[in-house]
């Protein structure tokens, strides 16, 4: 096979949006990935491999844990299989009942370096926030817990958010908070899901007038324009502001179906509704089809 055929882990991770540790974790650990080698040991993708990458993610997305994907490859069954994500939750569950970092860090962790970050939101951690919900309706100890998890989950999707932007060039996506939530999840996922992908980020955790969401627009100037509602916005206020904001503008949260029909009614330009934060990813993948490299050294 002539040698511009073969891609580098880099391109490969480019064109799939999975983490060259991904990749290389699916190889080492699963033997998911063939790749070839250059005489300093850089690995060289065939073109097939991208194929494969993408049946690998769809596996994954039906709900197969990383270890029974080889064997749904070489013998596809007609029903999706249950994985291990109920077994993972629960486990993280006890760790957060436990109060225990060094736990939630090694589990994450090590999902983290499986899976891709898309998957690990819509299999682990959007269902975990879900449990925690229940858990702590009618809890004793549940404010305790509440504020060890979040404090934790804050960090970590931080650093993992601060490390990629590190590593990224271009405008951003400015994503903004318009509720007084003291942590909002789904602010964060959203922004690691743009960085794990791509897309530099600038965010505002805590909620600012109009004004100064204009403001911060005029000296970032980005690429689109993230608002992740709470349960109480001033929708006339914020018709208001959207009105000044120019490119798209992606709005949402789990509390978008309180106002989808104002915001749809209000007919503004390049106006875009989420529920869930792959959600909003695929929006912007769907508006901005430019690549955007990140400039690390990957073997």
């Amino acid at each position: 096979m002539p040698s511009e055929a073969l891609l580098p882990i880099g391109e490969l991770a480019r064109r799939t949006g999975v983490n060259p540790v991904t990749l290389r974790a699916w190889e080492r650990r699963y033997g998911l990935l063939k790749p070839q080698r250059t005489a300093k040991g850089h690995r060289l993708y065939p073109q097939e491999q991208v194929a494969r990458v993408e049946a690998i993610l769809a596996w994954l997305q039906r709900g197969a844990s990383v270890g029974q994907v080889r064997e749904l490859l070489d013998k596809p069954a007609s029903t999706p299989p249950k994985g291990d994500w109920q077994t993972r939750q629960l486990q993280l569950v006890e760790a957060i009942a436990n109060l225990s970092q060094r736990t939630l860090d090694q589990q994450l962790n090590q999902a983290m370096a499986l899976y891709p970050a898309v998957t690990l939101c819509e299999q682990l951690l959007l269902p975990l926030l879900d449990l925690l919900d229940l858990r702590w309706h009618n809890y004793f100890n549940a404010r305790l817990e509440q504020v060890f998890f979040h404090s934790w989950l804050r960090s970590k999707l931080g650093a993992r958010v601060y490390h990629d932007n590190q590593l990224l060039q271009g405008p951003p996506v400015l994503l903004a908070e318009d509720s007084e939530r003291t942590f909002s999840p789904g602010l964060w996922l959203c922004a690691w899901l743009f960085t794990g992908n791509g897309f530099p980020v600038e965010v505002l955790e805590q909620p600012v007038s109009g004004p100064q969401l204009l403001s911060a627009i005029s000296t970032f100037k980005p690429r689109a324009v993230l608002l992740h509602l709470g349960a109480r916005i001033d929708d006339k206020a914020l018709l208001r502001t959207l009105q000044g904001v120019p490119g798209p503008k992606l709005l949402g949260g789990n509390m978008v179906a309180l106002y989808e029909a104002t915001l749809k009614q209000a007919q503004l330009p390049e106006l875009f509704l989420f529920d869930t934060p792959q959600a909003a990813l695929r929006l912007l993948q769907a508006h901005d089809r430019q690549p955007v490299e990140i400039n690390a050294p990957c073997t």
